[in-house]
């Protein structure tokens, strides 16, 4: 049994590291394949440039050497949490990545928490009311919400809760835990509100799939209460796909605040990449990726360690 489960983490972590390994390259080649000469950025413009001092920008920057030489220096100062100095700042990059990190961790936080409270919550009350005039406004509004992008959702929000209401800012993520929430609502409403949809969607597919058990129909046979049928039985065995689809939206969001941070002029990691990917920063746009990857993984990952703690079936079939 322990060499077992030994095997099973040893697997799973070589895995995760193939992984890693993999997209690692993909972003380093992709970033390089992006038009544009990072030399002549670096040597102030193509105003009286000279052969001579970009061949000493190449050399400098180590931008001469072949594609292969040059992943294998970045993988290995990655390695020992060098990300390298930006191009367009001449900071290290783990400052900058760092410094604008956290607004887009609360950024994300804040619209999972709306996503799953809302989205779980209407695909329950869709479920619980299934063939009913609820159930129909349900799939018709989480329709709607899905067809809408985030951006078109970002305009919207604006214009109508911060611009004619003045409820909320449009712009700055605030300072303090209150400012901060008010500042992000209206971006982490543009964020959640296409996940709100899909998990609803799901939510209510998985509890009417559920309802339909044996087990639950014996419950109900023998008279238990529809409130606690619901609650112990029909909701619990549904948490396996509610839960995997919540990780996996929240994952997907972790590479998806690029429009609505800069809609909102928010200072996250997202505008960061667009700033770095416009001025050929390499070593930014290289570290931001392999954020966003890397944290879509790890999430990735511990949702599949857990769905089998959630779904006995799966827990079964897994072994």
């Amino acid at each position: 049994m322990a060499l077992r489960l030994v095997l099973r983490v040893g697997r799973r972590i070589s895995g995760v590291l193939a992984t890693l390994l993999a997209a690692s390259f993909v972003i380093f080649a992709a970033v390089y394949a992006a038009p544009g000469d990072p030399a002549v950025f670096l040597a102030g413009g193509r105003d009286k440039l000279t052969p001579e001092r970009l061949a000493q920008v190449r050399a400098e920057y180590h931008l001469d050497e072949p594609l292969f030489v040059q992943y294998g220096r970045w993988l290995w100062d990655c390695v020992h949490l060098d990300l390298g100095r930006s191009f367009k700042y001449s900071d290290q990059v783990a400052d900058l990545v760092a410094a604008r990190f956290p607004t887009t961790l609360q950024l994300v936080l804040y619209a999972t928490v709306l996503f799953v409270v809302l989205g779980v919550g209407a695909g329950v009350l869709a479920a619980v009311k299934r063939s009913t005039w609820v159930d129909s406004a349900v799939v018709g509004a989480t329709t709607l919400a899905a067809s809408v992008p985030s951006f078109v959702a970002a305009i919207a929000l604006v214009s109508f809760f911060g611009v004619r209401l003045g409820w909320f800012p449009v712009t700055g993520s605030g300072s303090g835990f209150l400012d901060t929430v008010r500042h992000l609502t209206l971006p982490a409403l543009s964020l959640a509100l296409g996940a709100l949809a899909l998990v609803s969607r799901v939510t209510r597919q998985a509890m009417v799939d559920a309802a339909a058990s044996d087990h639950v129909e014996a419950a109900r046979a023998s008279g238990v209460p529809e409130r606690d049928i619901v609650r112990r039985h029909v909701l619990r065995n549904a948490l396996g796909p509610i839960v995997t689809m919540c990780g996996l939206v929240m994952a997907g969001m972790l590479a998806g605040t690029v429009v609505v941070e800069t809609a909102f002029g928010l200072s996250g990691i997202g505008s960061l990449l667009v700033g770095a990917i416009n001025t050929h920063d390499f070593p930014v746009a290289q570290a931001v990726l392999l954020l966003m990857v890397t944290g879509y993984i790890v999430v990735t990952t511990l949702v599949d360690a857990v769905h089998p703690l959630l779904d006995p079936r799966v827990q079964g079939a897994a072994r």
